[in-house]
């Protein structure tokens, strides 16, 4: 797919196509939060070294510094957590309509070989445990009713 062409949904219903997207969208981010983060450094430096401004309680400038650089840093990890969405979409898109096939058709075979009694079953507990749990408590119970 050449850069000046679109990416549309049609293209991402293949898994290349799918990692083909993810990596160029990487390449285009990473640089971009890179940016972001050496530049959020670098404002918030250029604040807190900034004098206090007349009228200020102590601390205020320091506190006045954060809250200008913030925004700058969670753009970076905006973008950033933008990459791992995309990973996330991609191993969505891959469990929930490339892998589902596979393990429908699996579940459907192994319930066929059970129905035709080839897989094994279940098998219930040992008869007589009802008896033996009686016969460990006696008569202990004998003169109960249900409900009285």
């Amino acid at each position: 797919m050449s850069s000046a062409e679109k990416w549309t949904s049609e293209h991402l219903l293949s898994s290349a196509a799918r990692a083909i997207h993810l990596e160029q969208r990487r390449a285009q981010l990473l640089p971009i939060v890179d940016d972001l983060r050496r530049l959020a450094r670098e404002m918030d430096a250029e604040v807190k070294e900034m004098e206090s401004i007349e009228g200020d309680l102590p601390g205020q400038a320091k506190l006045r510094a954060w809250h200008v650089a913030k925004p700058l840093f969670k753009a970076a990890d905006d973008v950033e957590k933008a990459i791992s969405d995309l990973i996330a979409f991609n191993a969505r898109f891959q469990k929930a309509y490339e892998d589902l096939p596979q393990k429908r058709e699996e579940k459907r075979r192994r319930k066929a070989l059970a129905k035709n009694g080839q897989a094994t079953a279940i098998e219930p507990g040992p008869a007589g445990t009802a008896v033996q749990a009686k016969d460990e408590f006696g008569d202990v119970f004998d003169g109960l009713r249900r409900g009285a």
